[in-house]
């Protein structure tokens, strides 16, 4: 009797699970008997045990992989280099994965050596085995379908991986610009909410002049509308693909009319407009757009940080601090001091921003990390890229829904704050002049009395005219103030002073 071998699916190794034996050019390795990918994957599992993070934790990028290879079916076939049968089973195993099928084979760490070869390794045996199942034929028997000659065919590692990746982040930035739109909309809803509750502006933490609780949430809105912007022109930048330039941008083991008829194809299929690059070689060896799209987050992500921590000192106290607007509650704050609610989503966004700060410096050294006609380093700056953001759309979301809809306004408290203010006085330099403005800021300080009562009874004013100049929407900027009486000097108002029997200062 023949005994039973090693990758006869019946029989179990000694941890009970069947295997199949598959062979390269580095010899012969077990694998899973009903495991979709192959030999190449398996030896990057024992390469690169690094992150434990297998590519599936990024959907996008499989999906963006399994357009690729769809795209290059239909070129091959078009071009007459892929048997029509072949190219039809690589196609319908390809929208498989697309509708959200085998990602769970997807097993190699998304850290790892060879610039990406053991993710696309690990596509094309996907692609292989289930065609092959598919076609009633066993896992492994590659002479049917083989997942270089056929699924593989007119590309390289070096042209497919970056590719799929910049399809990947057009969908991941995309779904982040929609996220960022909805915060900046729920900013300037309550931008709106409290246009007309003054409070106390501040510099440098000091007591500056007023404006509205209103103003400052516009402004929370504007510059994450500037930020919206500055992402959504990368796009373009990102659509543009070294697709038929395989190992190093000649084209080699691709036909010439490849990389117009692939281009067109994975057009049509992600919905992108996508263009080839007018120099290919330049192409396969630059990461500029990478560096871009990363510093470009890392701004988002920082004044997105600024933000938040503009949210946790307003709302910081609640008694002792500011204590100008309410953060929802989330969750208890503390293990040992009863009642204490914390700014925890603010907090979490904090250190999203921290996370996207530090992995736009390691896409800036794997972009300076490349040598001559290929960057080795682009599974870690797809790893940054992609997890920055998915990171930043899921902050934006969570600091939507679990913190700026529900904040509200201490408008008491906003508007004692105001009225015990000295910085009102600066709206009545154009009239009193500096000097005057100053002594009075002075008098109020020391003696705790309100700049319009100290105006009224220098008799610098009436209480009408003071009032009228100290409007909330004069304070705030909302209405035009204009001077409408003459600079009063230090000279006048000491002269004024002597004659109360006193002095202003």
């Amino acid at each position: 009797m023949t005994p039973a071998s090693p990758n006869d699916d019946r029989i179990p190794t000694p941890d009970g699970h069947p295997v199949r034996t598959e062979t390269d050019s580095l010899g012969s390795l077990d694998v899973p008997a009903d495991a979709y990918w192959g030999i190449h994957t398996a030896r990057a599992l024992e390469n690169f045990p690094i992150s434990l993070r297998p590519l599936s934790v990024y959907p996008e990028f499989v999906v963006a992989l399994a357009q690729v290879k769809q795209a290059a079916a239909r070129a091959n076939v078009q071009i007459g280099v892929l048997d029509a049968r072949k190219a039809k089973q690589i196609d319908e195993v390809c929208s498989e994965i697309i509708a959200g099928e085998l990602h769970d084979q997807f097993v190699v760490g998304v850290i790892q050596g060879g610039a990406g070869t053991s993710t696309n390794m690990n596509t094309n045996e996907v692609i292989a085995n289930r065609a092959l199942e598919r076609a009633g034929h066993a896992l492994g028997d590659y002479q049917h379908m083989h997942p270089l000659d056929d699924v593989n065919r007119s590309q390289s590692t070096n042209d497919t991986y970056p590719t799929a990746l910049k399809v990947a982040l057009i969908h991941s930035l995309l779904q982040t610009l929609d996220e960022l739109d909805l915060l900046r909309r729920s900013f300037l809803a309550k931008g709106a909410q409290f246009s007309q509750v003054l409070k106390v502006g501040r510099t440098q933490l000091q007591d500056a002049v007023p404006m509205t609780l209103g103003q400052e949430f516009h402004g929370f809105a504007t510059t994450l509308g500037e930020d919206h912007a500055r992402l959504g022109e990368l796009v373009p930048l990102l659509s543009e693909i070294n697709l038929g330039a395989t190992a190093i941008g000649t084209g080699i083991t691709a036909d010439p009319n490849y990389a117009a008829a692939v281009r067109g194809h994975l057009s049509a299929i992600t919905g992108y407009t996508l263009v080839t690059a007018s120099d290919l070689i330049e192409a396969t060896s630059d990461a500029g757009v990478f560096m871009t799209l990363s510093s470009t987050l890392k701004r988002g992500a920082i004044k997105l940080s600024k933000i938040c921590n503009d949210l946790r000192l307003l709302s910081s106290g609640p008694q002792a601090g500011l204590g100008e607007i309410n953060l929802p509650p989330r969750q208890a704050g503390s293990s040992i001091m009863p009642g204490k609610v914390n700014p925890v989503i603010p907090e979490v966004v904090n250190q999203v921003a921290f996370s996207i700060a530090g992995a736009d410096v390691t896409v800036t050294m794997a972009a300076e990390g490349g040598q001559l006609q290929l960057n080795a380093f682009e599974p870690v700056i797809a790893h940054s890229l992609l997890q920055s953001l998915s990171w930043l759309r899921n902050a934006a979301k969570t600091l939507r829904v679990n913190c700026i809809d529900g904040i509200t306004a201490n408008t008491e408290r906003l508007a004692a704050q105001v009225e015990s203010s000295v910085g009102v006085v600066t709206a009545l330099t154009p009239y009193i002049g500096y000097a005057a403005s100053s002594s009075l800021a002075k008098t109020a300080l020391m003696t705790s009395a309100s700049i319009p009562d100290l105006v009224v009874e220098a008799g610098l004013m009436t209480r009408t005219q003071v009032e009228k100049i100290l409007a909330p929407d004069r304070l705030s900027g909302l209405e035009p103030v204009t001077a409408a009486m003459s600079v009063i000097t230090p000279e006048m108002l000491a002269a004024h002073a002597a004659e109360e029997g006193g002095a202003v200062n």
